[in-house]
């Protein structure tokens, strides 16, 4: 399967980099897939999980409160106002992680629909990294 580059920035900084087989982004009309060559689109984010399918064929989560996103047929980037990747070796680095994503659901608490399921893939994320 063909791969290409995605890029997950926030203002403090990188979140993700790296050549990936797929991402699924929580769009404001609903969730959409991505794949290499993909037409090109721009379009806002609403809060949610970014799931990252790496080239090991290892998914990996971020959860963002909301952002933009510009894809064209090699790479995609993601402009997040606030994200945490929900990842880590142990259970300390995953534990905090965990918490990082629950005070970003508490900051954008005006959205239950979307904390609901948020936190549901951040569960089920966590379990899969243990």
């Amino acid at each position: 399967m063909d791969t290409f580059t995605l890029e997950i920035l926030t203002p403090n900084g990188q979140i993700f980099s790296g050549k990936v087989r797929s991402v699924t982004l929580p769009g404001e009309e609903g969730e959409f897939g991505v794949l290499a060559n993909h037409a090109s689109l721009t379009t806002l984010l609403t809060s949610g999980v970014i799931d990252i399918e790496k080239e090991d064929k290892k998914v990996e989560s971020v959860l963002i409160n909301w952002g933009v996103v510009q894809v064209d047929e090699e790479k995609v980037v993601v402009l997040a106002e606030g994200a945490v990747a929900i990842r880590g070796e142990s259970e300390s680095e995953i534990s905090k992680a965990l918490e990082e994503a629950k005070q970003l659901l508490n900051d954008i608490a005006d959205s239950g629909t979307a904390i609901a399921a948020a936190s549901a893939k951040i569960e089920t994320a966590a379990k899969s990294l243990l």
